[in-house]
């Protein structure tokens, strides 16, 4: 499999502040899980090198999963809470629900098309484990709310606007990982998820064109400290004769 995108990959392998040890211990099994499936691919991967890149006994591997699918639904729930924060970082500045649902829905697009392998997997986990699309859930569900409160969307029910938005969001990760999508798809796709949830046709067209925003660095920027004022010489008193 592929190395994950920088964007992405950065918030991955930040490392966690203010977890307990066992939680702690956990998260370094998934880091090292991702570097093991980049390696060498999920089929490939083994307890025993996801236990030696952890630096850990391939007893604790096991102590926190019983089995390498649990590692895999581990992995996958971890990418897809890392990449909503990710995203949710990017947003500080979008105030516009509408606009907010148009970016989630691309960026899992982006994902599909940066690396479909992951994507794919993410696809493949979320099917068998309900509790993935239950991690990612409140992100999504926020910004339908906000559209709804703006007057943005107009939907029936939340539950069925969420089957919309995660169909259609899956279905598009699918078809651009598998090559079978064209160009813009991921705009294309947020447009017709803006008029599923009420917009008119030229409203959704245009909030799904607007630029991405950046995904911020997880770090400021290092800046050099302030030159120290330079001291005035000392005037000592002229020696007496």
């Amino acid at each position: 499999m592929p190395a994950l995108p920088s964007a992405l990959a950065e918030g991955v392998f930040a490392p966690g502040a203010g977890l307990l040890k066992r939680e702690r211990t956990r998260v370094q099994l998934v880091q090292a899980a991702i570097q093991v499936f980049s390696g060498r691919g999920f089929a490939g991967a083994t307890i025993q090198e996801i236990a030696a890149i952890a630096g850990m006994t391939t007893g604790t591997v096991y102590n926190h999963f019983k089995t390498k699918d649990e590692v895999a639904g581990a992995v996958a729930t971890f990418l897809a809470q890392t990449l909503c924060r990710r995203i949710s970082d990017s947003q500080q500045l979008v105030t516009d629900g509408a606009q907010r649902m148009a970016i989630g829905n691309q960026r899992y697009v982006w994902l599909a098309q940066q690396s479909p392998q992951w994507a794919l997997m993410l696809l493949d986990v979320a099917a068998a484990a309900p509790e993935l699309l239950a991690a990612i859930r409140d992100y999504t569900l926020a910004d339908l709310r906000l559209g709804v409160k703006q007057k943005s969307f107009r939907v029936p029910s939340e539950a069925a606007a969420m089957d919309l938005i995660n169909g259609t969001v899956a279905q598009a990760m699918r078809s651009v990982a598998l090559g079978l999508a064209p160009a813009q798809h991921g705009r294309d796709v947020a447009t017709c998820v803006l008029r599923g949830l009420g917009m008119a046709p030229a409203d959704a067209a245009e909030v799904a064109r607007r630029p991405l925003p950046l995904f911020p660095p997880l770090t400021p920027p290092a800046t050099k400290p302030a030159p120290k004022p330079a001291r005035k010489p000392s005037r000592k008193p002229a020696a007496r004769s």
